[in-house]
């Protein structure tokens, strides 16, 4: 949804302004059907499996779902956070989803478990070694396991998946996503690093593809769910919410000795190491400007970020007539997690519904820019344009690591960041494989400045 004033990338925006006229053609769809006893096809889609007289288990069910398409998923990451709670939706709504491919990148043991329950076709682990483990472990399941990063990409392609849910963390996730779209397999990303890196790449691959991308951050899923039916209306700007982390308030001088536990005490959300951190360096929320600004089509300047403590606003779109749409939820990822699945349904969720009767305040902030540079670094990055958001995301992806290994101090992951930016050669347009290179070196040059040996002297 090209803001304003129409779409340039995608047709999931398109679609999602088209929301109520086409919800107003699917019942009368709907309706008309009934009268002749017909039954509707909604979808062009099929079950890849024929039906048999047996009983499958809940998860593999397969029943239609009120929009009469089953959603046959593929889960890229499916042991991390989001894949995990994309798992608990996909319990929540067995009539609905059909897991086809599970993937991730070594623990073996959970991925054990979750082939069992819920009997895919195909298993991916990027590491190989645990891959071959886990085939000897699921030799009795007839459920085939692969490696590698051909493995990952197999699995995004899979003929038999409708949609890949991108749950993996950093750009590990970056080919198996490219390889998606280019399968024709709609997304519902929660890979920003792919985003954020690849966006030039990913948006008008999508529109060539005939892809919807459905965002699964919950910042992005609010401002989706705000733009729903405006086609006609002017955007003034985005408000991307943030809780301000575990450390909102503090001074550099309290943030000098700040530990790893602390800085992965968030204060709402659960969420996995990598994004736990991120969010406490406000490196996060610049990540998703930018992730914004490629999903919405929408300059950086019409982005703002406003601290809401209470993770109760996910993000707010106002309108040039001085108008504000917000949307509040509840601080669980599986709500975005199931509009993006489930999209243009909102259906019962697994989550706890937000409580008017113990929400007493909502509060709101300007963000300490000066404090937590994760911000300001990343707008400076987008408006470098080019490469450099992905020298921004490899060195914060490497110094995001080296603290939680007790490698480097919290505040010295803007200076990992900040000193890789500036000697970072902008390469105008990169492509993947550029892309590609471009972290590996900048993990080269990480590993050879900040953990004590010799500088690298070529500039990145």
């Amino acid at each position: 949804m090209r803001l304003p004033p129409k779409p340039r990338h995608g047709r999931i925006f398109q679609e999602a302004v088209e929301y109520g006229i086409m919800t107003k053609i699917r019942e009368r769809e709907k309706s008309l059907n009934a009268d002749a006893g017909q039954k509707t096809e909604r979808g062009s889609r099929r079950s890849p499996r024929s039906e048999t007289g047996e009983s499958p288990k809940p998860s593999n069910r397969r029943q239609r779902s009120d929009d009469g398409l089953m959603r046959r998923l593929s889960v890229l990451g499916s042991t991390g956070s989001i894949g995990t709670q994309t798992l608990d939706v996909v319990r929540q709504h067995p009539e609905l989803f059909r897991v086809e491919a599970l993937g991730c990148g070594s623990n073996i043991d959970l991925i054990e478990k979750q082939a069992r329950e819920f009997t895919p076709r195909l298993v991916a682990v990027y590491q190989k070694d645990q891959a071959a483990i886990l085939k000897t472990r699921l030799k009795d399941t007839g459920v085939r396991v692969i490696a590698g990063m051909a493995g990952l990409i197999a699995l995004a392609q899979l003929p038999q998946a409708d949609i890949v849910v991108t749950a993996i963390v950093g750009m590990i996730g970056l080919r198996p996503t490219v390889a998606a779209i280019e399968a024709g397999k709609d997304i519902a990303l929660a890979n920003k690093e792919t985003c954020v890196t690849a966006g030039h790449v990913i948006m008008p691959l999508a529109e060539q593809h005939g892809v919807k991308i459905l965002p699964v951050d919950s910042e992005h899923s609010a401002i989706f769910q705000a733009l729903q039916g405006k086609a006609d209306s002017k955007i003034h700007k985005i408000y991307l919410t943030a809780s301000g982390g575990p450390f909102r308030g503090r001074t550099q001088r309290e943030l000098a000795r700040v530990t790893v536990r602390e800085a992965l005490a968030h204060p709402t959300w659960s969420m996995g190491p990598k994004i736990t951190i991120d969010s406490a360096t406000m490196v996060n929320k610049g990540l998703e400007v930018i992730e914004a600004k490629w999903l919405f089509d929408v300059d950086v300047d019409r982005i703002q970020v406003v601290i809401q403590p209470q993770s109760v606003i996910h993000s707010m779109v106002a309108y040039e007539d001085g108008s504000i749409l917000a949307q509040l939820g509840s601080s669980d990822m599986r709500i975005p997690i199931q509009f993006a699945l489930t999209w243009p349904n909102h259906l019962p969720s697994p989550a706890a519904p937000l409580d008017f009767e113990t929400l007493t305040r909502l509060d709101f902030a300007v963000p300490d820019n000066g404090t937590f540079r994760g911000i300001p670094l990343a707008v400076r990055a987008i408006r470098a344009g080019g490469s450099m958001p992905c020298a921004l995301n490899a060195a914060n992806e490497w110094a995001n690591a080296a603290f939680r290994k007790g490698r480097i101090r919290f505040l010295e992951i803007y200076d990992v960041i900040e000193q890789v930016m500036d000697r970072h050669h902008i390469v105008p347009e990169p492509t993947v494989e550029e892309i590609v290179n471009i972290e590996n070196e900048i993990n080269r040059y990480c590993e050879a400045t900040f953990a004590g040996k010799t500088a690298a002297q070529a500039d990145l």
